[in-house]
């Protein structure tokens, strides 16, 4: 299937590694110019590389702290100038520290609402005018299945990520019929974080193996596996794409089906 976002530009947020990565790489395959961020030089060196190594278009890295207001004005600015617009925004964000409400400070929702809420907001104002003026403009804003459903020990993402969704969904009527807005809602997938928790939970003692670790995140998915990061950048390029081009206003779960509402 030609998604038809060959030649396009698009820019992803938080992009260094784990989901953006993934957006990234699946929208660099289909054709178009992709722009990421991250801190980290070194991580986001690699990422380029990585990146590249799939994409048929230009590929730019910049360093960006998504909870600064101006690293995004700059990021946007700059993507613009080298790529001549802008077409389609992917935004996503690292997680927040787990933990029951109990154990959070008021800076640990602060600091979360900075993370998840504000740098996407900042992303989509900047980006808004450029959308605008492109004949294929979409947002796709990565989120959690914790929007859905809350997941124990995660208070910060159940509360927070939700306004995500609100702001994705008033966006989807006011922008359109110029630019359309979704969001994609992703269960377990086997990035660097789950791969942390994993390796936690064996020096904790929790698993014999990474396999078990594996099979614990797996145990409530149907479809008897978690995820691979790049399925869920086939959908996110999916929803980018003209394919999608009815698609408006969605909170899509990509999880194998664990959601049960």
């Amino acid at each position: 299937m030609d998604l038809g976002i060959d030649g396009n530009a698009a820019l992803v947020t938080a992009s260094s590694s784990g989901l953006g990565l993934a957006s990234a790489k699946a929208l660099a395959r289909e054709g178009a110019n992709v722009s990421i961020c991250g801190r980290s030089t070194d991580r986001l060196e690699a990422a380029r590389e990585e990146v590249a190594s799939v994409a048929d278009g230009e590929v730019r890295a910049q360093q960006a702290d998504i909870t600064s207001r101006s690293d995004i004005v700059s990021l946007v600015e700059e993507t613009v100038d080298v790529f001549g617009g802008l077409d389609h925004v992917v935004t996503s964000a690292g997680g927040v520290p787990s933990g029951a409400f109990v154990d959070m400070d008021e800076r640990d929702w602060y600091a979360a609402y900075d993370m998840l809420v504000m740098s996407h907001v900042w992303t989509l104002k900047e980006a808004h005018p450029y959308l605008e003026d492109s004949d294929a403009g979409s947002i796709v804003s990565i989120t959690s299945t914790s929007v859905r459903e809350a997941i124990e020990g995660l208070v910060l993402s159940n509360a927070v990520r939700r306004a995500v969704i609100g702001t994705v969904k008033t966006v989807s009527r006011e922008f359109a019929p110029g630019v359309r807005a979704n969001a994609v809602l992703p269960g377990a997938h086997e990035t660097p974080r789950i791969e942390e928790l994993i390796e936690q939970g064996l020096d904790r003692g929790e698993y014999g193996s990474y396999e078990e670790g594996l099979e614990d995140w797996s145990a409530d998915i149907p479809l008897d596996r978690i995820g691979d990061p790049m399925e869920l950048g086939d959908a996110i390029a999916f929803l980018s794409s003209d394919r999608a081009s009815f698609v408006n206003g969605v909170a899509m779960p990509v999880d194998g089906g664990r959601l049960r509402s």
